[in-house]
């Protein structure tokens, strides 16, 4: 976080753009890939996951990041759809305007290290696998009350 002062002399803090680090590149073939192993699992069709590549690729091209701005409705629901795969995230900087409102800008992240490691072939944790810790978790643990004060 970067803590900034406008021309009145308020305070502010902002996120550093993430623009300075080095972002691998993913092609389209892992895109993919990434994609067959996680959404494909719903019975999308070869055909469906080539196009679908293509259409994510459309708004990143060679960077890592796209604004939020530049989607409409039914492109957010494709990019909900793979936030909740894992295949995207989101971040958001938040900038003071000159007329002393704060600016909130939304960016769309492709993880593209997840990305790499679903199209060389890591297994996928399903949710079974995610929480299964709690299986282990003792009865007694799940049945204690806490005496209110």
């Amino acid at each position: 976080m970067i803590l900034r002062t406008d021309s009145s002399g308020a305070v502010f803090i902002t996120q550093p753009p993430q623009r300075n680090k080095a972002v691998p590149i993913v092609t389209q073939t892992e895109v993919r890939a990434a994609l067959k192993a996680t959404v494909g699992r719903r019975g999308i069709s070869d055909e469906e996951l080539d196009a679908l590549a293509e259409y994510v690729l459309s708004f990143f091209g060679y960077e890592s990041e796209v604004i939020d701005n530049r989607l409409d409705v039914d492109d957010r629901d494709v990019f909900y759809m793979l936030e909740e795969e894992g295949l995207l995230s989101t971040r958001q900087e938040e900038v003071f305007i000159k007329k002393g409102k704060l600016w909130r800008i939304h960016y769309w992240v492709l993880r593209t290290q997840r990305v790499k490691e679903l199209a060389h072939g890591e297994a996928v944790e399903s949710a079974d696998e995610a929480f299964g810790f709690y299986d282990d978790v003792p009865d007694e643990v799940w049945n204690r009350q806490v005496i209110a004060k």
